[in-house]
């Protein structure tokens, strides 16, 4: 793997979110007072498949598992983390359009955008063993403390019974007190829950109790200008367990990113 410490401006074009149309990415709003301000501090790169819409991600047992959208394109994956090899895929039924995967014992659940229906796969072979319902959109999923947590692209993050995926909760996030509405892909991880904010280059760190956001993370600049031409938004969060180090990369990108969030300078 090469190592990549330096950082650029990026300028996005071609945008997309669950579904979305072309848009420009926001600049990352002003740390609110409480909130600590982290960056990423790149120490690996590791070449990601340039056609996977990136939705979902996760490590698990030294395996990433990929949960990719678009409709007809959507697929379930698990990749070798350190080449960037996929070495299982199953496709998603055409009219779906996948979202965000957590893996729990020996299945995965994965959500889709529009369609409100959350697979169970198992795990190993990651065939479809049955279908649930949920009213309304699905974005990010994960895991932590015997529960699911789900987010639909507003400000709330909705908690399930993982065997069940019924409701059994919500939180809705602030920021100095402000909604942080469009959150995405989600990673469980070290007692909080980090999210994609859609649209930007940033990942918000959130106390699931109380919904608040502990920490804003500025992902700029992992992408060079010219690489980012036909690629779409930051998308794809998974710890590295046993570290401090999580894996990051977006959709369309040729990319991952091995990191560790430090205090921004």
């Amino acid at each position: 793997m090469l190592a990549r410490l330096t950082a650029v401006t990026l300028t996005a074009v071609c945008l997309a979110a669950s579904g979305c149309t072309a848009a420009t990415t926001r600049a990352p709003a002003p740390t609110a007072p409480g909130v600590t301000a982290l960056r990423g501090e790149v120490l690996a790169t590791v070449p990601h498949d340039p056609a996977a819409f990136t939705q979902g991600l996760e490590l698990v047992d030294g395996v990433l598992y990929e949960g990719t959208g678009l409709d007809g394109k959507s697929e379930m994956r698990t990749v070798d983390p350190a080449t960037g090899a996929v070495t299982r895929h199953v496709a998603l039924p055409a009219d779906f359009f996948g979202e965000g995967v957590t893996v729990l014992d020996d299945r995965i659940w994965q959500i889709t955008w529009q369609n409100g229906v959350a697979i169970e796969r198992d795990r190993t072979t990651l065939a479809e063993r049955r279908r649930v319902t949920y009213p309304g959109e699905g974005w990010g999923l994960c895991h932590a403390d015997g529960r699911l947590v789900m987010s639909d692209g507003s400000d709330k993050l909705t908690f399930r019974d993982p065997d069940s995926f019924a409701a059994t909760g919500e939180v809705h996030v602030r920021e100095g007190g402000n909604p942080v509405t469009e959150l995405n892909e989600l990673e469980c991880a070290g007692g909080a829950v980090y999210a994609n904010v859609w649209q930007t280059d940033r990942i918000v760190r959130i106390d699931p109790t109380t919904g608040a956001v502990t920490a804003s993370i500025d992902l700029s600049g992992l992408l060079r200008p010219d690489e980012r031409e036909h690629t779409d938004v930051l998308n794809g969060i998974a710890a590295i367990p046993g570290t401090d180090e999580f894996l990051v990369t977006g959709k369309l990108w040729p990319t991952m990113f091995r990191i560790r969030f430090v205090p921004a300078a």
